[in-house]
C-alpha cells in the first residue's frame, strides 16, 4: 500500500524559497499581468556547467587585465561593479589610445539575453566574452597573447588544470570560466518579482499603479516583456545620435572605424553621421538605427541610457517615449509603435516607482587577488 507522506505548508514554503522545491501552485497569481514574469535562475549550456571552482576562476578573469591586447583592460575597466556592472558615461571606456563607441550594457542578469551586444552580434556568454576581449576599441588582445601570459602564472595553469584538464591555460576555456561567472551576475529577488511570485506587499500603491500603466496605457510590455523585461526585438525608437561625434575627433575616428570595418559602401563611409545598428549585421535598409531591446531589470543603477547613452535618467526615458519617442537619422525605419502618450505628472511618477521595484540592492564584489606571474618550470631531463 502506497504511503503518503505529509509536508508542513511552512516548510514547503521555507524549501521553496531557497530553491528546494518549486510553487508550481500559486506562483503567478491569476490577477498578475500574463505579459509579465518573476525570473528563476538562468539556464547553463550542457558544454559549461557552472562549478564554484569554475566560477572562481572566472572571476578572477573578468578583473585580470592580462585578457587584452595591451594587458592593462580587464573586462571590469568597462563594467564595473560599482557603477552598475557597466559604464557610468554615454560611451564606454576604450581601449587605450582609442575610445569605444557605444554605450556599455551591465553585465547584471546577461545570463539570460539569447542575443547579446546592443545589434545581437553574439549568441552567448562564451561568445561575448570572446569578442569584448578582441575587439579593436574594447580589448583589443590576440587570442595567442593572452594564452602565453596565463601560462606564465603558476596559480593559472593549476586552476585550469584541476577545471578543465588543460596541460596549459587555453584561451577557450578562459572564455567559459568568464561566462560560468557572469551567470552568477543575476538578481532574481526584487520587489517586482516577490510580487509576481504571490507577495501582495512587496509593491507599494504607486508602483502597483505603475504596473497597471506599465502593461496599459504606457504600452511598455509591448517591448518589455516576460521575465527579462526585453522581446530582445530590434527597434528604431529615434534615439538622437551620439553628440561626440559632433565635437570630439577621436570619437569621430573610432566611428569610421567601426563603418569601414563592418564593410558599409564609400559613399556610406562619407556621408553617415548615426550609427546604423543592426543594419551592420544585415545590410538591410529596413534595419537602419535598429537595436535590441535592453531589459529593465537593475536599471536603477545603470545610467546612462540607451545605445549610446544619449538619455540621463529613468526620468528622461520615461519623458521620451512620452513625446513618443524622438529622431534620428534614420526617420523611414523609426517604429510606428510609439506615439505621445499624454500621461500626466502623477503617471509618470507611477511609472517610475514601477520601474524602481525592477531592481534590487546592488551587487557588490570584492575583487579578486590576482595571481603574479613566474618564470616556467624547467623542462624535466631524461
Amino acid at each position: 500500500m502506497e504511503r503518503k507522506i505529509l509536508i508542513p505548508a511552512a516548510l514547503v514554503l521555507a524549501l521553496a524559497a531557497v530553491g528546494v522545491v518549486s510553487q508550481s501552485a500559486g506562483s503567478k497569481p491569476s490577477d498578475r499581468p500574463k505579459s509579465l514574469a518573476a525570473l528563476e535562475k538562468p539556464s547553463e549550456p550542457a558544454d559549461n556547467k557552472g562549478t564554484p571552482a569554475k566560477i572562481e576562476l572566472g572571476k578572477m578573469l573578468f578583473f585580470d587585465p592580462r585578457l587584452s591586447g595591451n594587458g592593462a583592460m580587464p573586462c571590469s575597466a568597462c563594467h564595473l561593479p560599482d557603477a552598475g556592472w557597466d559604464f557610468p558615461d554615454k560611451i564606454s571606456l576604450g581601449y587605450p589610445g582609442t575610445t569605444h563607441w557605444r554605450n556599455s550594457q551591465t553585465v547584471v542578469n546577461s545570463a539570460y539575453y539569447g542575443k547579446l551586444f546592443w545589434a545581437g552580434a553574439s549568441k552567448s556568454l562564451e561568445g561575448q566574452a570572446r569578442s569584448a576581449a578582441r575587439g579593436g576599441v574594447a580589448g583589443n588582445g590576440e587570442d595567442d597573447m593572452m594564452e602565453a601570459r596565463l601560462a606564465f602564472v603558476p596559480e593559472y595553469r593549476k586552476r585550469f588544470r584541476e577545471v578543465f584538464g588543460d596541460r596549459w591555460p587555453r584561451i577557450r576555456n578562459a572564455y567559459m570560466a568568464m561566462a560560468a561567472f557572469q551567470r552568477t551576475l543575476v538578481q532574481t529577488d526584487t520587489p517586482f518579482d516577490k510580487y509576481m511570485r504571490g507577495d501582495d506587499n512587496a509593491l507599494d500603491a504607486a508602483q502597483k499603479r505603475g504596473l497597471k500603466l506599465f502593461t496599459g496605457k504606457a504600452g511598455c510590455a509591448e517591448c518589455h516583456n516576460g521575465a527579462l523585461l526585453s522581446n530582445e526585438k530590434y527597434y528604431n525608437t529615434g534615439v538622437p545620435p551620439y553628440d561626440g561625434w559632433e565635437t570630439d575627433a577621436l570619437a569621430q575616428i573610432t566611428f569610421r572605424f567601426e563603418l569601414y570595418a563592418k564593410g558599409v559602401t564609400q559613399e556610406k563611409y562619407r556621408k553617415w553621421k548615426d550609427d546604423p545598428g543592426l543594419y551592420f549585421r544585415t545590410k538591410q535598409d529596413a534595419d537602419l538605427g535598429k537595436f535590441r531591446v535592453p531589459s529593465l531589470r537593475y536599471t536603477k543603477y545603470t545610467a546612462p541610457y540607451m545605445h549610446n547613452g544619449m538619455i540621463a535618467t529613468l526620468e528622461d526615458v520615461v519623458e521620451f517615449y512620452n513625446k513618443g519617442g524622438g529622431t534620428n537619422d534614420w526617420a523611414a525605419t523609426k517604429t510606428k509603435l510609439l506615439k505621445p502618450l499624454k500621461l500626466t505628472k502623477k503617471e509618470k511618477a507611477d511609472l517610475l516607482a514601477f520601474l524602481d521595484s525592477l531592481s534590487g540592492p546592488r551587487i557588490t564584489i570584492e575583487e579578486p587577488e590576482l595571481p603574479e606571474y613566474a618564470p616556467l618550470p624547467a623542462p624535466a631531463s631524461n
